[in-house]
């Protein structure tokens, strides 16, 4: 599969920790999300791929890619993230780390 992305593309990297003590709940949390979250993200433009992802080393990740900047920042307004999937996140003890929006340099 060749991928074609635009040179105003740009990897968003969540990252978050949390007791890996508490791994089952986060998982569990992490997948559930994932109910309203992936409708809502579907629904923005310019998305070209989402992961998410919990280890139970206590760290939880959620990389996407997108066309621009601009398309990436739609997250930071989307109900569902900022305030039901934080809300849910924080319930069982995970905290965030700030989020970082990177211009693709290269890919395979």
């Amino acid at each position: 599969m060749t991928l074609v992305l635009p040179p105003t593309s740009v990897i968003r990297v969540s990252r978050a920790d949390f007791d890996p003590a508490r791994f089952a709940e986060v998982d569990r949390m992490n997948r559930d999300t994932g109910t309203y979250l992936i409708p809502a993200i579907n629904r923005l433009s310019g998305l070209a791929a989402y992961f998410a992802g919990a280890s139970p080393t206590g760290s939880m990740v959620h990389v996407s890619l997108w066309e621009s900047d601009a398309h990436a920042q739609q997250l930071d307004s989307l109900k569902e993230m900022v305030v039901n999937a934080r809300r849910d996140a924080e319930t069982v003890g995970v905290g965030f780390t700030p989020i970082v929006n990177y211009p693709v340099a290269w890919h395979i």
